[in-house]
């Protein structure tokens, strides 16, 4: 597998699981194991989103890309890419 869609599977699986504690900490406000992870995975995104975009241009409107801030719109769209 290329190293770009390596990325890519990987910042999505950090999203995901993101999210889901998000949402338990959205019950369970006060969980200190879960505001760790929250915190954990949040730091591990900021890291490998730049990777990412390095690969497939900002990936939000106000993405960490530093290079053309309007390749986006020179580059497939998300749905158009084959993984």
């Amino acid at each position: 597998m290329h190293k770009a869609n390596q990325l890519m599977y990987k910042l999505q699986e950090l999203q995901f699981s993101a999210l889901e504690v998000r949402l338990y900490l959205d019950t369970h406000p006060f969980d200190q194991k879960a505001q760790q992870d929250f915190s954990t995975l949040t730091y591990h995104i900021m890291q490998i989103m730049p990777q990412v975009e390095q690969y497939y241009g900002p990936l939000l409107q106000y993405g960490y890309s530093k290079e053309n801030p309007v390749r986006w719109i020179e580059e497939p769209w998300p749905w158009e890419y084959k993984y």
